[in-house]
């Protein structure tokens, strides 16, 4: 089989990943303390005889953006905001240390403070 089927297939893969990636940031986007993934595509070409002026898709650098989102004031005493780089360490539902910037934090019936 000709290998430009598989460069075809190879950028409608990346394609797809990169369609999913920006369906997440937009679902996510009025999320507290949501950070957008990033990611990056290269061509990469193939090497061989003949093959030379073909190139196939790469998605790489899949990444979080880090940037400062803003910082709203709410009113209520048991929000919190990260000001700069930080994190909050809090623990997931399944027992496991996680980090989340997210800040409305609330107390619980039995007095545990989550978010």
């Amino acid at each position: 089989m000709d290998h430009l089927v598989y460069i075809a297939a190879s950028g409608a893969n990346d394609a797809m990943l990169a369609q999913a990636v920006n369906a997440n940031n937009l679902a996510n986007a009025s999320t507290t303390g949501f950070r957008a993934d990033l990611l990056s595509a290269s061509s990469a070409y193939m090497s061989g005889e003949q093959l030379e002026s073909r190139a196939y898709a790469s998605a790489n650098n899949l990444g979080i953006d880090f940037k400062q989102g803003t910082v709203n004031a709410t009113g209520r005493d048991l929000d919190v905001a990260i000001n700069g780089d930080g994190w909050l360490t809090v623990v997931g539902a399944d027992g496991t240390e996680a980090l989340s910037r997210r800040g409305d934090l609330r107390i619980t019936s039995v007095g545990q403070l989550i978010d």
